[in-house]
């Protein structure tokens, strides 16, 4: 009886796993997707708890262990869209630690002759644990660098023969696997050193990664967490962990596949390309001009197009404009303007992150434009006004061969007829270098922040409706 509501339980929650990653393709449905899955995890987790093994009077430690993991979740859900991305990194780090924990008691049973000791299992226990805690100190530090923490410093941290040793570490640990896969008896005491050269790797893995490939490296260690309990699963003989983390591991190496896809990168340059130190510019040269204007003229400037394009970054995230961005949205559709917001998909410090900023402060999901839809009607765009965002919009990843981030797609701002510009300064972006939009003859800046900005902006386009 208790293995039927266990194996119903469990084909419930593949279901609704499934359903949930299907509903999350499309912003209309991502809640229901994210509430589905709730409810997948909710009835995994009531299955599991008619296991036989812990119908034995082994509650009291599941309860304690759901007291513990509320009392630090739910603090953790407090945080502003802006520290979603470490939010997300932490995350992925407790589910490398919960996999590789329970890859390491699994071993010590085993090897206490507690639990049966096969080739195959030892071989997955080994990729559970491999992966697992290389996720937990990856996540770690992807968060540190995202957090912006004084000792992990969010640029490239590069030496020589990086790339060598990072892989030498990673080989050791696989030969290790393979010796404890041949006689896990015998060679019991390489466990630990597989152990610690896993959490080694995960550190010495995101050093060398900048904070313009945050997003994809934030989605690979998805992918390596998913596939950590797809080992587990395999280990445990557990059919619901399997798909559950092949879910996961599969949908976080597409996402992967499709960041380097928007920044032309490849996996290689992502994990081993230091990209994101900032270049020095030249002393000499051609003085570059820069034209501003005030939150005033900008608002003139836009209640007169008939097309205004809005292109997002994680300086409007940073500075929580998104409701003030919405009162411009709103002032400038009630006079008839049309407006759109082009999305790019590496905007912002993690897939998706200007896409949940717009829906926080109920931008129609209509208006929220993918970069390949918006590039043909940029040329009939009036206005094109970019809150802090850089290397998204930069027209050297198209003209400039020399460029780090040639042959990266870009929203071509640079086409529209005028562009606006709201930043704090004249700083790079994550890639380090010159935007060439911002001394474009048709580019004015609006210095300051967008909160700001964007707030006197809706202001005087408020007040000139009013008269």
């Amino acid at each position: 009886m208790n293995d039927t509501i266990i194996q119903l339980a469990y084909l419930v929650a593949t279901a609704l796993f499934i359903f949930s990653l299907k509903w999350m393709n499309d912003p209309a449905t991502a809640r229901r997707g994210v509430l589905a899955g709730v409810a997948a995890m909710v009835m995994a987790i009531a299955g599991t708890l008619f296991n036989p093994g812990i119908l034995g009077g082994n509650y009291k430690w599941i309860a304690l262990a759901v007291i513990l993991g509320t009392a630090i979740g739910v603090p953790l859900s407090w945080v502003p869209l802006t520290a979603v991305p470490q939010r997300t990194a932490l995350s992925h780090a407790f589910g490398g630690l919960a996999a590789g924990l329970v890859g390491v008691a699994e071993f010590y049973l085993m090897a206490s002759g507690a639990h049966e000791v096969t080739k195959f299992r030892v071989g997955a226990l080994c990729a559970e644990v491999l992966l697992g805690f290389l996720t937990f100190t990856g996540s770690l530090m992807a968060a540190g660098k995202l957090q912006e923490i004084k000792w992990i410093p969010s640029r490239p941290v590069t030496y020589s023969g990086q790339n060598f040793i990072n892989l030498a570490l990673l080989a050791i640990a696989i030969i290790c696997c393979a010796m404890l896969v041949m006689n896990p008896t015998e060679y019991r005491a390489l466990f630990p050193v597989v152990v610690f050269l896993a959490l080694l790797f995960g550190v010495l893995l995101i050093i060398p990664i900048g904070g313009a490939d945050m997003p994809t490296v934030i989605a690979l260690l998805n992918s390596y967490a998913g596939l950590s309990a797809v080992a587990m699963g395999f280990m445990m003989d557990n059919k619901l962990l399997i798909t559950a983390g092949a879910l996961d591991g599969s949908s976080g190496l597409i996402l992967s596949i499709i960041m380097c896809k928007a920044m032309n990168r490849s996996f290689t340059n992502v994990l081993f390309g230091a990209f994101g130190q900032v270049q020095a510019t030249s002393a000499g040269g051609e003085k570059k001009v820069v034209r501003s204007c005030t939150p005033t003229d900008a608002a003139q400037l836009m209640e007169a197009a008939s097309l205004v394009v809005i292109v997002p970054g994680y300086g409007m995230a940073v500075a929580q404009a998104q409701h003030r961005v919405r009162e411009i949205y709103d002032e400038l559709t009630d006079r008839g303007v049309s407006v759109k917001f082009a999305i790019h998909p590496v905007a912002g410090r993690m897939p998706g992150h200007m896409n949940v900023l717009l829906a926080e402060a109920e931008i129609p999901y209509d208006d929220l434009v993918e970069m390949d839809e918006i590039n043909p009607e940029m040329p009939q765009c009036d206005v094109c006004l970019v809150i802090g965002a850089n290397d998204v919009v930069n027209p050297a990843a198209r003209t400039d061969k020399s460029s780090p981030i040639f042959g990266m797609p870009i929203i071509d701002a640079d086409k529209a007829k005028a562009v606006l510009a709201i930043k704090r300064s004249m700083n790079p972006g994550f890639a380090g270098i010159e935007n060439a939009l911002y001394y474009n003859e048709k580019t004015l800046m609006v210095f300051g922040d967008a909160k700001a900005v964007t707030g006197e902006i809706a202001k005087h386009l408020a007040g000139d409706e009013a008269a």
